[in-house]
């Protein structure tokens, strides 16, 4: 028990602090957020906060955790997890309830939760070994990691998410990049991906989602029905002018008008009340997190790291992207949570579980650096 004390203490002072400054930073004005939000619908929005507490705490937990597990040994898993999360999202696929159209949720044992989220870090875990150890330089291994991509993305389209879907997009088209695909290669897939963007809305899209790609062109086509959502929530970003109504303040999530506000549109709720200022901190804090960890990334010697870190980069900044552009109507609505602020345990858990593994890596390369 001692030892394990011992290397604890050895381990979390070579953590990256600033990393772990920077997520805490967000996750604690996230609780803050959601307490706000949800009051307008749950009358005193403690019920909410608390519940995203816990999984702050439990979430550092595990980041912790897993730094001390060391990404080297998660990678040598790799495979395993990979298919675990291949097997996860298809059951959620075949036996999950449906929930506003779409089966994205699995429980056991009274608890809940979303494997589309975990399967992010499978997928980055996955590329990085089969990357590095396959360079995607020719077709043959190009095609190949095509392959390994197209399975989690064709399972969460069965929910159907398409969000989760393009969030595995870019994260594989970043980790390729990063591995020295060549750019005619990747070039030739982006614009037969663009041709085939009408087939897709025609065919392949559900009503509800042609309506989304529908009222983000012109959302007073149904002001009442789906462009209501992108219509309440520009207000809202825009009634918090300069420095925001003030915490608690809000008016457009506490008199209801605005649908989601602590999970699709909460960064609609923070604008409202803390507004642009408030904006231009959260956008610097998310721009130091993205910084630190391609920095990580770049420090590291180990090829298969470099291009995990970029996948994790990826996530989080598209993420960051789209949940942002939605609420302001520069992007459509895709339902995709904003890292640290949104409400949801398995979001929250699984974007720590991913800093873990970058700060492993930072750890790793301080000791080396240490020894030499």
């Amino acid at each position: 028990m001692k030892f394990l004390l011992l290397r604890l203490k050895d381990e979390l002072s070579l953590a990256d602090r600033f990393l772990f400054f920077c997520a805490l930073m967000l996750a604690v004005w996230g609780v803050f957020c959601i307490y706000s939000a949800s009051a307008g619908t749950s009358g005193s929005g403690l019920d909410f906060a608390l519940r995203q507490t816990a999984w702050l705490a439990f979430s550092l937990f595990a980041m912790i955790s897993i730094m001390l597990f060391g990404h080297r040994n998660l990678l040598e898993g790799a495979y395993p997890l990979f298919g675990l999360a291949l097997l996860l999202l298809l059951l959620t696929a075949l036996l999950a309830p449906k929930v506003k159209g779409a089966q994205s949720w699995l429980g056991f044992g009274g608890i809940r939760f979303q494997p589309s989220e975990f399967a992010k870090i499978s997928i980055i875990l996955v590329l990085s070994k089969f990357l590095s150890r396959y360079p995607p330089t020719d077709l043959k291994t190009f095609f190949a990691a095509l392959g390994v991509i197209s399975l989690p993305v064709l399972l969460v389209l069965l929910q159907p998410d398409a969000g989760s879907a393009l969030v595995y997009l870019v994260i594989s088209f970043v980790m390729l990049l990063a591995a020295g695909t060549p750019l005619k290669y990747l070039g030739t897939i982006v614009g037969l991906g663009v041709a085939a963007i009408p087939l897709l809305i025609m065919f392949a899209l559900k009503d509800y989602q042609k309506n989304r790609i529908l009222v983000f062109i012109d959302p007073m086509r149904d002001p009442l029905g789906a462009g209501y959502n992108v219509i309440q929530s520009r207000i809202a970003v825009g009634s918090g002018g300069l420095s925001g109504k003030g915490f608690m303040m809000g008016t457009q999530s506490k008199l209801k008008f605005l649908p989601e506000p602590h999970t699709d549109f909460i960064f609609s709720v923070f604008s409202e009340e803390f507004g642009f200022v408030g904006n231009l901190v959260l956008i610097f804090l998310f721009t130091l997190l993205l910084c630190r960890i391609i920095f990580i990334g770049v420090r590291s010697k180990d090829r298969r790291c470099k291009i995990l870190v970029s996948g994790v980069a990826a996530w989080l900044w598209f993420q960051m992207f789209e949940s942002i552009g939605m609420s302001i109507g520069i992007v459509p609505v895709t339902g995709l949570p904003l890292p640290f602020l949104s409400y949801g345990g398995s979001s929250l858990l699984a974007t720590f579980m991913a800093l873990g593994i970058v700060a492993s890596i930072y750890i790793e390369e301080v000791s080396n650096k240490r020894r030499i």
